[in-house]
């Protein structure tokens, strides 16, 4: 029996095949019906823009970053110094402008003879400054003396490579006792 049930089996699956064949057929035929039927919308391409060349003006221009560009700006900003730098680097230097302003700090105050003095403690050293008196690494020219600070003016760069003016303070330091 096993043997006959194996031939009836076979032929089942045979006729669920040949049943299912018949299904394909309708679904192929409307798939083509629907590939006739459709009509692609693609808008045309449009034409390329006309190229025009221009031709290359700057090839005798000197390089920008030459050596050769670099020595003229130098040249030319020699011969025309910043005026308040100009000042500056004329001068003597005086012994508080081989220290930067930070490591300074303002301990006191005194008035001689009605002119304000300020006390700076610098490397454990006291120093005894006045107005118009330089410090720090800045050209720093202290402008006004008051009991508890110092007001300066520094010359600093800026990023343009100009020098310009920059305040600055030194606060008075009391210690804890």
């Amino acid at each position: 029996m096993r043997a006959t049930q194996r031939i009836g089996m076979a032929f089942m699956g045979l006729a669920l095949l040949a049943g299912c064949s018949a299904d394909h057929d309708e679904l192929r035929g409307w798939m083509e019906q629907q590939r006739r039927e459709a009509k692609p919308n693609v808008p045309p391409l449009q034409p390329p823009k006309r190229f025009d060349p221009q031709p290359y003006t700057a090839a005798q221009a000197v390089e920008p970053f030459s050596t050769q560009k670099l020595t003229v700006a130098l040249k030319q900003e020699a011969r025309q110094p910043n005026s308040i730098l100009a000042a500056e680097l004329n001068r003597r230097k005086e012994p508080l402008e081989a220290y930067p302003l930070d490591s300074m700090s303002m301990v006191g105050s005194v008035n001689r003879e009605g002119k304000p003095f300020a006390l700076l403690r610098v490397d454990n050293l006291l120093y005894q400054v006045k107005v118009g008196d330089h410090l720090g690494q800045n050209y720093g020219l202290i402008l006004k003396i008051a009991e508890t600070e110092v007001v300066l003016r520094e010359l600093v760069m800026d990023a343009g490579g100009e020098m310009i003016e920059r305040p600055a303070t030194l606060q008075l330091q009391e210690r804890a006792r």
